[in-house]
């Protein structure tokens, strides 16, 4: 399976919809073999959500960095 492929698929369905963030949030295990349709053995899961919130958590910085740098280059 290809893990990072996955996972960029669903990073952009957790994106577009706040319930189905909410519910990765609670029980991430349940939101990722739902939308692989498979039950999944612990380590092939934890894989997925590892690469999920990670990069949740680099669009975020990213986003963050983007606006800062955007208030603080900007001159009056």
């Amino acid at each position: 399976m290809d893990y990072k492929a996955k996972a960029e698929e669903i990073v952009k369905k957790i994106k577009s919809d706040k319930n189905i963030k909410a519910d990765f949030e609670n029980n991430p295990v349940k939101v990722i073999e739902s939308f692989l349709g498979v039950d999944l053995p612990d380590d092939a899961v934890n894989k997925v959500i590892d690469l999920i919130k990670a990069k949740l958590t680099a669009d975020t910085v990213k986003d963050v960095a983007g606006k800062l740098s955007s208030i603080l280059g900007k001159k009056d």
